[in-house]
């Protein structure tokens, strides 16, 4: 993910039961009789047990998220463990330092800002060329490679396109992305001026990436497809629609989207950037908490990557 060196909705309306209060009259032909009122009874218990099932624990408000996911919660930490340290590092950073130093350049680190000199900036059309090319492959990659592990770690009888199910209680969630990501949006500005006065302000940002955006249409469009598209579906799909949902249901919302933003941070390897990345982490999260439809969380995402690319190129 891009980082904003150049790295939430009006509140929805709630739906919700309302109960009505029900009175025996004391007229006896208005009365209902001891059958009716056990029968009317009856129906009541068993809508609320219904309801219960469905949800299997309560919605605590803001979060439509439930207990209801295609994954076995004990497996939530292994399964991590083996996308951090055999998918993610290994393919999104050993990979590109093996391709960078084969073609005799610069490391370039999709995840966190590149720390580079001028004199380091790419000399030919080819090498922004092979970088691009290099880095979409290897997102495709760690995305398919993703998809089997999660695939491979599913409940039987379930499907992974579950992970996309839309939760109980619609929202507008088009609504809460436009709203999301312009909250977003102040939030990294506002935490920017934060890490400029412990860190200092950047004199070079992103230059690597800038070279790919303006050499060639292919290497742009690479850029593009890579951090518009895939990107915001691989990391939505692993911190928010997996890790965020499992520990969703075993916690309270508010702690697990903590959580998850802190470890989706983590996972970039950056310490200069972690507290926007963490800030970032906590909206797309109440995002999807608060919509249940893991879209919302994927177009923050895309609207926030498309906006840093923009800068770089106008930078």
């Amino acid at each position: 993910m891009i980082l904003a060196s150049p790295v939430l909705n009006p509140k929805p309306k709630f739906g919700g039961h309302f109960s009505k209060s029900f009175a025996i009259s004391t007229n006896p032909f208005l009365r209902c009789s001891f059958f009716s009122t056990k029968f009317s009874s009856t129906l009541l218990k068993c809508h609320c047990c219904i309801h219960n099932k469905d949800t299997d624990k309560p919605t605590q408000g803001f979060s439509v998220l439930t207990s209801d996911i295609p994954w076995k919660t004990e497996s939530l930490w292994s399964t991590m463990a083996l996308y951090m340290f055999n998918l993610h590092i290994p393919l999104g950073f050993g990979g590109l330092s093996i391709v960078s130093y084969l073609l005799h350049q610069p490391v370039l680190d999709p995840q966190t800002e590149m720390k580079v000199h001028s004199k380091l900036a790419f000399s030919s059309i080819n090498c922004a060329l092979n970088e691009a090319l290099s880095l979409l492959v290897i997102d495709i990659l760690e995305l398919l490679a993703t998809l089997f592990l999660l695939k491979s770690t599913i409940k039987p009888n379930n499907r992974l396109l579950d992970i996309f199910k839309v939760k109980p209680l619609e929202r507008n969630w088009l609504l809460a992305s436009a709203l999301g990501f312009g909250v977003l949006i102040l939030l990294v500005f506002l935490t920017s001026i934060v890490v400029d006065g412990l860190y200092g302000i950047k004199d070079v940002n992103n230059l690597i990436l800038k070279e790919m955006l303006v050499r060639s249409d292919i290497s742009k469009g690479a850029c593009i497809t890579v951090y518009c598209i895939i990107t915001p579906i691989l990391e939505e799909m692993v911190y928010r629609g997996f890790m965020l949902a499992s520990l969703a249901s075993t916690m309270n919302w508010k702690q697990a989207v903590v959580i998850s933003a802190a470890i989706f941070s983590a996972a970039h390897l950056s310490g200069e950037n972690f507290l926007q990345l963490f800030v970032i982490g906590c909206i797309l999260g109440c995002s999807y908490c608060g919509t249940g439809n893991l879209s919302s969380s994927i177009l923050i995402h895309s609207l926030y990557n498309a906006f840093t690319l923009i800068i770089t190129f106008l930078s």
